[in-house]
């Protein structure tokens, strides 16, 4: 059933919808999930959305750190388009906290990895903030 990709997704929505410690119980329970089963394929996403749903609590310590370890499972995995979308995530942060060589120097390597795909929307997305701190 993955249920820790159906917390994750609801986490989400519950960040689109402004309820971000809402967000942050679910996926209290993929975690759990997680642990118990070892399912870990949606690891890295479950980090990830934990680190977008703190950021919009302003705690962008615990945002940074779970963006890091969602690119440290991701890359462990061997899982590309999971490591560019929390690299991005980082990024972003990075950017809006000024540190915009920083933001530059993580995301060109992974952006610069993929040889197709770029009309998906995260090598789009990828291609904007790339340009935008460039």
């Amino acid at each position: 059933m993955n249920l820790p990709t159906h917390f994750t997704s609801l986490a989400q929505a519950y960040g689109r919808a402004a309820q971000s410690e809402k967000g942050l119980k679910q996926l209290v329970k993929a975690e759990e999930h997680i642990e118990a089963t070892g399912e870990r394929v949606d690891e890295a996403e479950m980090h990830r959305v934990r680190g977008e749903l703190l950021c919009a609590l302003h705690d962008t310590a615990a945002a940074e750190a779970s963006f890091c370890r969602a690119i440290s499972i991701a890359r462990r995995q061997s899982a590309r388009l999971l490591e560019l979308t929390a690299v991005l995530s980082l990024a972003r942060l990075w950017c809006d906290q000024g540190k915009r060589t920083k933001a530059r120097d993580l995301l060109a390597p992974i952006y610069d990895w993929f040889s197709e795909g770029f009309d998906t929307p995260v090598l789009q997305d990828g291609r904007v903030l790339l340009d935008k701190l460039t």
